[in-house]
């Protein structure tokens, strides 16, 4: 803008100070553009919480959902960890939920394969649940050469991450003990 369209419309920066704004850091600072701009949480329709999956430390994130999209992800000022504050990568993690480079399918090479085949999720998991159990079946053991009982087996194992919370970790233990697995551990420990 020129000059004399600013005066015509009356923004003189110097005019907006006079007028209540004499340390021009309100409305006598803004352009037409900067008035007009809405944060980009204020159109979810959802929030929800969230951790941060990159490290160990588990920081709090708020998600914001509109539509089923992510619409933008920040720092939980709730949680104890971070305090609404997130490292660049869990910052960045938006970008990660809707990058057109995101895999939604499984990449799988068989025995004795030459090459990676792609597998729907709900495929490959039904693989992992038929592997588990049939390892299972395959090293349990009843009891010791002496006649005691073992009810285990060590064909199975879980490492955990650490950012998994102390409610997942107590189901997760929960879960592989019931399945008679004794060798259960957590990434945070080791």
């Amino acid at each position: 803008m020129n000059a004399d369209t600013l005066r015509a419309a009356g923004r003189w920066p110097l005019v907006g100070q006079l007028k209540g704004d004499p340390l021009a850091r309100g409305r006598a600072a803004q352009s037409q553009a900067s008035r007009e701009l809405r944060p980009r949480t204020s159109q979810a329709t959802s929030v929800v919480d969230s951790i941060c999956p990159y490290c160990a430390v588990g920081c709090g994130q708020k998600v914001y959902v509109k539509g089923e999209k992510v619409v933008q992800i920040e720092g939980d000022p709730h949680s104890p960890i971070s305090r609404g504050r997130l490292c660049p990568k869990g910052a960045a993690s938006e970008g990660y939920v809707n990058s057109p480079l995101r895999e939604y399918k499984a990449k799988y090479r068989r025995p004795h394969g030459l090459g990676w085949e792609e597998l729907d999720l709900e495929t490959a998991s039904d693989m992992i649940a038929d592997r588990v159990i049939e390892a299972r079946r395959e090293t349990w053991e009843d009891v010791d050469g002496e006649g005691r009982p073992l009810n285990r087996t060590r064909g199975i194992a879980f490492l955990g991450g650490a950012t998994l919370d102390s409610e997942e970790n107590y189901l997760i233990k929960k879960l592989f003990t019931a399945a008679g697995a004794v060798q259960i551990e957590n990434q945070a420990r080791i």
